[in-house]
């Protein structure tokens, strides 16, 4: 085989899974990276707990699942995908392992929970109890850190940092 026919063969072969670690897991040394994954995790946590453990009022799980089932409309495997997300997905951001998946699944959440029960009730949130709902403000500033999130990584002190660091 020529170098040519190696160079098309190579371009043409599979994806390594050493780059579709490094893409999910790479990330520098700056700190701004730190502080939106922590601020994240930190605000979807509770969200999360309520769902998961009905810890903070919340209704637990087998409530969570009806809630979003039967109360929003959701397939089963979307309502476990959003306890999943507002749950793992902060854990994972704290400990700041697979960040950009996790805050894919949260800005995902958030999108959907934006469409499905926040839109009808414009912008802002409720904060003098003269609406029906919740407005989608908050939902929006959650979108942008998990998008900043998914082009910067975890940061330093971070499990993804660990991840991809050579033994020495």
């Amino acid at each position: 085989m020529s170098t040519s026919q190696i160079d098309s063969h190579a371009a043409l072969s599979p994806v390594s899974s050493s780059s579709v670690l490094r893409a999910l897991v790479g990330t520098d040394d700056d700190l701004a990276a730190v502080v939106l994954r922590l601020t994240l995790g930190l605000v979807m946590l509770p969200h999360g707990a309520q769902k998961l453990f009905g810890w903070f009022g919340g209704a637990g799980f087998a409530g969570s699942m009806s809630g979003l089932t039967e109360g929003a409309g959701l397939p089963s495997l979307v309502a476990l995908f959003v306890i999943l997300a507002e749950s793992v997905g902060a854990i994972a951001l704290f400990a700041g392992v697979f960040s950009r998946l996790a805050a894919l699944s949260i800005g995902a959440v958030m999108v959907g929970a934006i469409f499905v029960g926040h839109l009808s009730y414009g912008f802002f949130m409720n904060w003098y109890g003269n609406q029906a709902g919740e407005g989608f403000e908050y939902h929006l500033l959650a979108i942008g850190l998990a998008i900043a999130i998914m082009i910067k990584g975890s940061g330093p002190f971070s499990l993804d940092r660990l991840i991809l660091r050579k033994p020495s």
